[in-house]
This record gives C-alpha cells, sequence and structure tokens, in this order.
C-alpha cells in the first residue's frame, strides 16, 4: 500500500513561500494516484501565484480528462497549466513575467511515470544509492552537460538558480518524461531547490537512510535545509510505494 508525506517551508531568508504542493493517494481522473511540487518565481506575490495557480490547473484537468496513458495525461495537464499561467501574466500587470516549475508523478505497481519542467527534482532512493531521474533545465546544468563547469563547481554558482525553461515563460512549454522500473524497497522524494541547494545527494540519502519513518525522514530533509542556511523555500514529498 502506497504511503506518502509532504511538508513546505518558508525557510531562512524568504518572506514568501512560493512553492506548492499537492498529494493524492487515491485516483485523480484516469490515474492511480498523482504528486505534483512547483516552485514559482516572479515579482511580489506571483511566484507563489504562479505555483498555485499551475497545480490546481494540473489537478482539474487530469481530473477531467478521458486519457489513461500517464505520459498522455501528463503532457496535457503541463500545456493547460502553461496556458493559463501565461494568460494570466498576460492580463495582469503585476503578474508580468511570472512562471514556475513543475515535477509531477504517478505510480501504477511498479512503474513510475514523472514529467518534470524546470529545476525542481524527482529522486528514486534505494538503501545505497540515490538517482535523480530528473534533469535540471538551468544554466549551470546546460554547462555541466556541455563540459564547461564541474559538477561541485555548478552547485555553488551564483547563477545555479537561473532556469531555462518555465510553465508560464513562453507561449509553448517543452516537458521532459522518464518511465521508471521500481525495486522493492526504493522511495520517491520529489523537492524544490531549497532543499537541494542546501543539501548534496549523499547527504540526502543518509538522513533518509538514519531516519525512522517517513515523516520523520521529511522533516529531518527540511531541518537540515534551514540548519545548512534554508536561504530559499523548501518542500518534500516523500512516497513509499509499497512494493512487495
Amino acid at each position: 500500500m502506497i504511503k506518502t508525506f509532504s511538508v513546505t517551508n518558508i525557510g531562512r531568508r524568504r518572506k514568501l513561500n512560493q512553492d506548492y504542493v499537492y498529494t493524492s493517494e487515491t485516483p485523480v481522473g484516469q490515474l492511480p494516484n498523482l504528486f505534483i511540487v512547483a516552485d514559482g518565481m516572479g515579482g511580489h506575490k506571483a511566484g507563489d501565484y504562479a505555483s498555485k495557480l499551475a497545480v490546481t490547473t494540473m489537478v482539474d484537468e487530469i481530473r477531467g480528462f478521458a486519457g489513461k496513458d500517464p505520459e498522455a495525461v501528463l503532457r496535457m495537464a503541463v500545456e493547460k497549466a502553461n496556458a493559463m499561467v501565461k494568460g494570466s501574466a498576460e492580463k495582469s500587470p503585476e503578474l508580468e513575467g511570472m512562471g514556475t516549475t513543475v515535477v509531477a508523478a504517478s505510480c501504477e505497481g511498479r512503474r513510475l511515470s514523472v514529467a518534470n519542467v524546470g529545476d525542481s527534482r524527482l529522486y528514486v532512493v534505494g538503501s545505497r544509492e540515490i538517482r535523480q531521474i530528473t534533469r535540471d533545465h538551468s544554466w549551470v546544468e546546460d554547462m555541466v552537460r556541455n563540459g564547461g563547469m564541474g559538477r561541485e563547481e555548478a552547485r555553488n554558482h551564483p547563477d545555479k538558480n537561473i532556469i531555462t525553461r518555465a510553465v508560464g515563460a513562453e507561449e509553448t512549454v517543452k516537458t521532459d518524461f522518464f518511465s521508471v522500473e521500481l525495486k522493492e524497497g526504493d522511495m520517491i522524494l520529489m523537492c524544490t531547490d531549497g532543499l537541494t541547494n542546501m543539501l548534496n545527494d549523499e547527504e540526502i540519502r543518509m538522513v533518509l537512510d538514519g531516519a525512522r519513518d517517513i515523516v520523520e525522514k521529511a522533516e529531518e530533509l527540511v531541518r537540515r535545509a534551514n540548519e545548512n542556511g534554508g536561504r530559499d523555500n523548501i518542500s518534500v514529498v516523500l512516497i513509499e510505494p509499497g512494493i512487495s
């Protein structure tokens, strides 16, 4: 049986939480479950509006969509969210330039379907390894992939928050999709960069390996991120798929 826990925290430096999280262990439309994490960007209050609008639009669209293929469902939902966020920004000067990252997932049995735009992440964590499934759409990640920057330099680069794709930034949005075969004992972690900028992958794995249960694991990740500086909002969704 699937088990989840989510938490979002303003962090230690921000005055507003621009992250938005949605989780449902029960069916949403034709999907058996649904998990979404979004990290908004924009001026005063525009970022939190963008992330909430994108996520609520996706959930509403998925509820009414007849298709059953997870990639098709998630693609449609992200495209609808993109149109909604972009359209809202064009109508209101105070929302101009807003956008949001989105990482969304649904799992059925051993199959995990993932969609992402931006630099919020999804990991699959086993007892001895942590795998980042999504790829960041960011300037520093492009530099790393092209060989122009090392991984550790990218993690500490002053421009690491510049993203190259966002929901609502352009008329059309390109979404990446991943299909993962889960193994017994795997845990799924979805998070915003408020976590991954404060803890590296191995530190995350060690926290998840050391804490007792899913609630303690999530809360300890947030605590450690704040302890390390808490420079951004921190959102964490943990999913135990219950595969046997």
